[in-house]
């Protein structure tokens, strides 16, 4: 990929980005946030999980 390419698909990923509503852009910024994992779990695999699971047993 050239470097005339790659400004071009950036410009245009721009030009669609700024072209979407304002509240459309948040919509989809809160959609990815929500399908995201917990960041605890992201960071530290199964054993916070376990843990929480262990705890909330007994």
């Amino acid at each position: 990929m050239s470097g005339n390419d790659y400004l071009k698909y950036m410009t245009e990923t721009f030009v669609r980005h700024f072209e979407q509503p304002k509240s459309e852009r948040k919509q989809i910024r809160l959609e990815r946030k929500e399908a995201r994992p917990p960041t605890l779990f992201h960071w530290f695999g199964l054993i916070p999980a376990s843990i929480t699971m262990l705890f909330r047993k007994s």
